[in-house]
């Protein structure tokens, strides 16, 4: 049987509050809530300073899910793995009252085998999850609460890929025999026309596919492995095969390599991607698809003198840094969202993201992938001591100390394996990163060589705070931690480099914590720059978190030796406010309603200016988004609004947005302007907007960017802020959708009555 994969998206019953018996299998929960996962109970509550400003002012607790489905038959004597991409945070596992474990960290995907619990044919299976979030002042940004990330089932033969274990890898990429890029970088040619760079046509990449195969069942196995490299009209580019004797109970690896004649590059201009299949026959029987997904082929290169190398040309990152909430969503986010975000991102010049500060959803990197832009992947915010955390406003004392620290000595090794090995083999990403601000100054680290110590954001602490305390953990204690870090990294993944976020070097760099990384990155501190290149003369060096300022932008487009710049940040988030009623952080460029705020241009014009022929931004007829998908709109109007229905094809199916938008869990976008008579937008008139939905849906919330807006996220209706506002509807089911926009008199053009809009959403009843 090929391995398939079932998402467990509906059906789930929540109760918020623990509920001491609700891992028994038959446990009642009738009178608990229906919803979807993913699922975050954190913004179904009131903003409320009863919780810490640190996380936006929304509320935690504990809480339970239950869900019951069948397996068929056929799964009879197969392996079943029960998948989880995130849940936050501390949360227990149970299935048919057998308990599997816990996972104390929010972020990291994690699975369980169930394959000795689960049942089939018409007797229903139960997994109950315990979610406990009491700690709200864990985080220096809203975190969220509940399972906020997908739920899969994934039915395997019992001779299987471990998990995660088909790896991908770009070796290096030939021109006649001879290598064109990766170690050494070749800088291509140029064509005539239109100065476009380019590689030579006549390029061969060597490739290397990496099975690590288990043998689950209960006698020896002849295994062949066939492993397709296909491209996107289905012609096969290579074929990689080979044979693995297992061993009941054994894992084996074996390296398949192979070579890919005139290939397509993958890069932020022209995100190409291959489509890999692996096979597999056991004991010359039939043959069977175990693992299927999108591969790259490209080379990275960091030099010390020149910076970043991208299959053999240089490139400057225009990064962003982002969190992972979605304003009213909390941190139940949709790919469609977030594919909205990066297609603004993109007009803007920008080609990179940094996975603030800690992994995000899987779909985020198939976007980035399928979109075009390079990652740095992030593990951790804190290590094995805590930082403060501000619950009454940000650098308002005194802080409090909960969060990851606390999970980290036991935790880290799973955790950071975990990321890599999910993320390696993504083209997308080209970075590491251990760690973000570890060495920020006194929280908690500090060293004799500095009396006092002051760090970007502290303004307001207290002088005593910034004092060397010989009671503090010693600052000479990170590097070593940086070392067995970096040193896990390379175990799992050493084909990109490891790097860090580094808060304060003028001490950290001391004391050896650039020693164990590859490339260096710096927060905000650019006056650094030339004096510790010339210092570190072996390390490259980058912008991991930078402000707007023309001037940061200018200390990378003049020094050839930095690669780029990470702004902080490119989208809105929600926590890390400054006090009530302010409830998230305004650094992005974007509001958490997705909406582009004045900034915006200015750093179109700011990045474009400095692109070259061919690189994102520039102004190319061929590819302006990347991808080469053009977004299309339903625009419906009444008097004194427009409404605008969101329509793109899906970047990870290639659906059409027609195909992709009946799905059940699908969160329809609906962009609302306010207008005067002429239909030109009021942005100095904001009036509430009221959500009416029917059918097959429900509203799932209502964003309008405004950070000081406390307006409860589960309300139906909501003010415009700066004449807009974005509403969310999420798809329950394959019937058809009435949506109700109306707009609130106020004695304009609209009448005192107001106007509304109604549009319907198609579904497809009776195929669900």
């Amino acid at each position: 049987m090929n391995t398939k994969t079932i998402e467990l998206t509906k059906g789930w019953r929540f109760h918020l509050g623990d509920c001491e018996g609700a891992w028994y299998k038959g446990y009642d929960d009738s009178s608990w809530r229906e919803v979807m996962v993913p699922h975050d109970w954190s913004v179904e509550a009131p903003f409320s300073t009863r919780y810490s400003s640190g996380t936006g002012y929304l509320q935690g607790g504990t809480g339970w899910y239950r869900i019951r489905f069948l397996l068929p038959e056929e799964c009879r004597g197969k392996r079943v793995r029960l998948i989880f991409d995130g849940v936050y945070k501390n949360s227990q596992v149970f299935c048919n009252s057998y308990y599997l474990g816990k996972r104390p960290n929010g972020y990291v995907s994690f699975s369980y085998d169930i394959s000795d619990f689960v049942t089939f044919g018409e007797t229903e299976n139960e997994i109950s999850v315990k979610v406990v979030h009491e700690d709200l002042a864990d985080s220096r940004w809203f975190t969220g609460s509940g399972i906020t990330r997908k739920v899969m089932l994934l039915v395997e033969e019992p001779v299987h890929p471990a998990e995660y274990g088909c790896t991908f890898r770009t070796e290096e990429i030939l021109d006649g025999g001879e290598k064109a890029c990766g170690g050494e970088a070749c800088r291509g040619e140029k064509s005539s026309e239109g100065e476009k760079a380019r590689v030579p046509e006549n390029l061969c990449a060597r490739i290397c596919v990496i099975q690590e195969a288990v043998n689950d069942g209960n006698e020896d196995a002849e295994l062949d492995i066939r492993t397709l490299l296909l491209s996107d009209d289905g012609q096969t580019a290579a074929v990689l095969c080979g044979r693995l004797p297992l061993a009941p109970g054994e894992t084996k690896k074996l390296a398949l390599e192979g070579e890919v004649y005139a290939p397509r590059l993958w890069s932020p201009e022209n995100p190409y991607l291959y489509r890999m299949q692996t096979w597999y026959r056991v004991n010359g029987g039939d043959e069977y698809l175990v693992y299927e997904e999108k591969a790259g082929i490209r080379t990275i290169a960091f030099r010390p003198e020149e910076g970043f190398f991208l299959n053999g040309l240089n490139w400057k990152i225009k990064g962003v840094c982002v969190h992972h909430d979605g304003g009213c969503l909390g941190a139940a986010m949709r790919p469609e969202v977030w594919q909205r975000r990066l297609r603004s991102l993109k007009e803007c010049g920008c080609n990179a993201i940094r996975c603030s500060h800690n992994p995000h959803m899987p779909e985020l990197y198939a976007l980035c992938d399928a979109m075009g832009f390079l990652v740095m992947d992030e593990a951790f915010d804190e290590w094995e001591n805590p930082k403060n955390k501000w619950s009454v406003g940000h650098n308002v004392y005194p802080p409090k100390h909960q969060g990851y620290y606390e999970d980290f000595p036991e935790w880290h090794e799973k955790d950071l394996r975990a990321m890599v090995r999910r993320d390696r083999n993504h083209p997308s990403v080209i970075l590491w990163s251990i760690g973000n601000e570890i060495d920020y100054p006194n929280d908690p680290y500090c060293h004799p060589m500095f009396e006092t110590m002051t760090g970007n954001n502290d303004a307001n602490k207290p002088a005593a705070e910034r004092q060397y305390n010989a009671d503090k953990p010693n600052m000479a204690r990170i590097a070593v931690l940086a070392g067995r870090l970096a040193a896990i990294v390379r175990e799992e993944d050493d084909s990109r480099p490891v790097t860090l976020a580094a808060a304060f070097p003028e001490l950290s760099a001391e004391l050896g914590f650039f020693d164990a990384l590859s490339v260096v990155g710096y927060n905000y501190k650019e006056h650094l720059y030339e004096k510790d290149h010339k210092r570190f003369p072996d390390k490259t060096f980058l912008g991991s978190e930078n402000g707007h300022s023309d001037e940061a932008w200018k200390a990378v487009t003049e020094n050839p030796y930095i690669c780029g710049q990470f702004l902080w940040t490119g989208i809105d988030y929600l926590g890390e406010a400054h006090g009530w009623p302010i409830h998230g952080s305004s650094a992005g460029l974007l509001t958490t309603a997705g909406f582009p705020k004045p900034e915006y241009e200015k750093r179109k014009a700011l990045w474009k200016e400095d692109s070259a022929e061919g690189e994102p931004g520039a102004e190319n007829d061929e590819d302006r988004c990347g991808d080469g998908v053009e977004t299309t709109a339903e625009t419906a109007h009444a008097a004194g609004m427009s409404v605008t229905l969101w329509k793109e094809r899906d970047s990870l199916t290639g659906l059409a947005w027609e195909e992709s938008s009946v799905r059940p869990g699908y969160l329809y976008q609906f962009l609302v302007r306010q207008t005067d008579e002429a239909g030109n937008g009021i942005f100095s008139d904001d009036r509430e907007i009221k959500v009416q939905v029917l059918g097959d849906g429900q509203l799932a919330g209502i964003d309008n960017g405004n950070l000081a807006d406390v307006t409860p996220f589960s309300s139906d209706s909501r003010k415009t802020y700066r004449g807009e506002l974005a509403a969310y509807v999420r798809r329950t089911g394959m019937g058809d959708i009435r949506v109700r926009i109306q707009l609130s008199g106020a004695g304009t053009a609209a009448g005192e009555a107001g106007s509304s809009v109604e549009l319907l959403l198609e579904g497809r009843s009776g195929k669900d």
